[in-house]
């Protein structure tokens, strides 16, 4: 059994949630600069993440789930995390993300489970605030050593799949690291680099 961790915007999702999110606030142009930046590694993670949520305050949580039941999947999503299933791996998802997404596509994909952020609500509108797994550029490989240590699986055994600089923190305890259509500071963490919008590619990598 293999342990395979996905990042979820940009990699098991095709886009950023958070820009799907300030789309009804006009504002999804100002939050796509600043997600992109912090996917690049020019800004702190933490720092950008709770400024860009700032800015979706008094959206609606109806229309957050709404949006997040909506996204996009990447392609060959639903194949890939079927394929890895059923070859008896445990599939998992961090995401610098927010659950509203990350577990409805738990659902509806299958995959073991999924650590990310909350959004912060009152009386049904987002507060601005946001807390939760995976707030930190180091988030995902804290995360990941518990997760080995708790199902007994290696270093050796775990497979790391991301798009951005958020990303390096699991790549530095997986031995094989798959740069998905990434920016171009997790290729140079990676051993795998595909840079065609198809997940599917990804079986060819694990065993």
């Amino acid at each position: 059994m293999k342990l395979i961790v996905f990042d979820f915007d940009s990699t098991l999702m095709d886009g950023e949630t958070i820009d799907f999110l300030a789309e009804p606030l006009g504002l999804k142009e100002k939050v796509a600069v600043i997600t992109e930046r912090a996917m690049r590694g020019e800004l702190d993670f933490f720092e950008s993440l709770t400024t860009r949520v700032q800015l979706l305050e008094g959206l609606s949580e109806e229309t957050v789930d709404n949006i997040c039941r909506n996204l996009p999947f990447m392609p060959g999503a639903e194949e890939t995390v079927k394929k890895l299933k059923e070859y008896g791996h445990r599939v998992v998802v961090f995401s610098g993300g927010f659950r509203n997404a990350t577990s409805h596509a738990r659902e509806v994909l299958g995959f073991d489970a999924d650590f990310s952020n909350i959004l912060h609500a009152r009386d049904g509108r987002l507060t601005g605030l946001v807390g939760g797994d995976m707030m930190f550029d180091f988030s995902k490989g804290d995360m990941l050593v518990r997760l080995q240590r708790l199902l007994g699986i290696s270093e050796a055994d775990t497979v790391a799949v991301g798009d951005g600089a958020n990303d390096r923190s699991m790549f530095a305890h997986a031995s094989t690291r798959i740069a998905f259509c990434a920016k171009e500071i997790l290729k140079k963490e990676a051993n795998v680099v595909i840079d065609t919008k198809d997940l599917t590619q990804v079986l060819a990598h694990v065993g």
